[in-house]
């Protein structure tokens, strides 16, 4: 039975590196420049993972091989087994996280395919609001704002790509300060979480935001 290890920003990364090894192979004549382009390629693929057993590496280098579109597709088809999906989570648990919201809409859990995620996320259209959990440390945050869609693309600070945005605006309360002292943190994010959770290949950005935003 395969055991999972590889997280959807990793596995988006792996797909980034194969699109871009296949066009330079499909572009370039060089020897040299390709030879290059294939060890770079493995190269950021090994470092985006902490830890790799030899098994695990081996099978992540074999990109360094790869030269047709149809091996490039098996590639990456043959490590779909081994994608570990976003932790498995319930209504309740969602409800829990958001307590001051006692008519919270709820995303279609059953209509998700949890290999494909790096964080939850929906909205609200009727409050223009947007929810957000991601799993951190062995443990769910969750987080609340006013999405507000700007109508022109720019780069989204979750996936760092050229799309679609909406500004993602959320109230924080200072440490140690009176329940009316609120501050406003807020960034451009995909106004498609979706198309976000697909391109993802980075979770810095987004880990730091939400904890900001939590503090």
């Amino acid at each position: 039975m395969s055991t999972p290890f590889i997280r959807n920003h990793q596995y988006n990364m792996i797909k980034k590196q194969a699109e871009f090894l296949q066009k330079t192979l499909q572009t370039v004549a060089d020897r040299s420049v390709l030879e290059t382009v294939r060890y770079s390629a493995v190269t950021n693929i090994v470092e985006a993972f902490p830890s790799l057993t030899e098994d695990q590496k081996q099978m992540l280098e074999q990109i360094s091989a790869l030269d047709s579109a149809s091996d490039f597709k098996s590639y990456l088809s043959a490590l779909e087994p081994y994608l570990e999906p976003f932790p498995q989570i319930t209504p309740k648990q969602i409800q829990k996280l958001f307590p001051k919201n006692k008519k919270l809409k709820l995303p279609d859990l059953n209509a998700i395919d949890f290999r494909y995620l790096t964080y939850l996320s929906w909205a609200d259209i009727a409050t223009n609001k947007l929810f957000t959990v991601y799993p951190f440390e062995g443990r769910f945050i969750g987080i609340e704002g006013r999405i507000t869609p700007i109508h022109k693309k720019g780069y989204c600070l979750f996936c760092n790509r050229h799309q679609e945005l909406a500004f993602f605006s959320i109230k924080t309360k200072p440490a140690h300060s009176s329940p009316d002292n609120l501050s406003f943190i807020g960034h451009y994010v995909c106004l498609e979480n979706q198309e976000c959770n697909h391109r993802i290949t980075n979770t810095g950005p987004l880990e730091k935001f939400i904890l900001s935003a939590t503090k």
